[in-house]
């Protein structure tokens, strides 16, 4: 865990700002297991728009917060198989996109859903391979919102360049509460978890297993994300 900390305090050394060192810690809350007894239920299926990845081969990448500012979050994802009932799924590529602090993507712009322009950057996207257990993990900023959306991350599945998966990642709202009273972030958001239009029958399927840390050290978000 050191060699971890050591490594992530080192990656994130020169974004200054608000940008911490996430924290690396126990669950507040029981992540999905691989127990013999448990039923895997696939992960939600959910829009992949309006900003996908554009080139995501492109983007191999773990460390994806590029010049963005904001609190420092550690995304550590476990991708699993339901065929083979909580058989992690090794070999597969793994794409997640979120907006910065401000509410904008990396990639686009100039149009009616955002108007200001990105469209020649990318910034909090990446893409990471999964290991034997079927985890990946990405260095990023806690996302902020826009209007009409709750918080959230976008996550691709793929094997090959087929997608087999595309899902959201949903926040509790303890951790948004203290993330956007801080600064660089433009208050609470408009849009709660129980109102997004994304969320409103997938809620519980969409929501991180856990979110743990602080403002000073960063937070860790932890997700179980099951395919068909």
């Amino acid at each position: 865990m050191m060699k971890k900390r050591d490594f992530l305090k080192k990656t994130l050394a020169g974004f200054g700002g608000i940008v911490a060192l996430p924290v690396v810690g126990s669950d507040s809350k029981k992540s999905q297991g691989n127990s013999d007894n448990e039923v895997c239920e696939t992960s939600p299926k959910e829009t992949r728009g309006p900003f996908p990845n554009k080139t995501p081969a492109e983007l191999m990448r773990a460390n994806i917060v590029a010049d963005r500012q904001g609190v420092a979050l550690l995304v550590n994802l476990k991708i699993q198989s339901q065929g083979n009932p909580c058989e992690a799924l090794a070999g597969a590529h793994v794409d997640i996109w979120h907006c910065d602090a401000e509410g904008y993507y990396s990639e686009y712009g100039a149009h009616r859903l955002q108007e200001k322009d990105f469209r020649q950057v990318s910034f909090l996207r990446g893409r990471q391979t999964t290991n034997a257990n079927g985890e990946v993990s990405f260095i990023s900023i806690f996302p902020g919102w826009y209007p009409g959306r709750a918080p959230h991350i976008h996550v691709d599945i793929l094997q090959g360049e087929k997608i087999i998966l595309s899902t959201q990642i949903a926040f509790p709202k303890e951790s948004t509460n203290a993330v956007y009273a801080s600064r660089g972030y433009k208050g609470e958001e408009d849009t709660p978890n129980d109102k997004d239009g994304v969320f409103r029958n997938s809620l519980a399927g969409n929501m991180a297993d856990y979110v743990v840390g602080n403002l000073s050290d960063g937070f860790t978000l932890s997700k179980v994300i099951t395919v068909g």
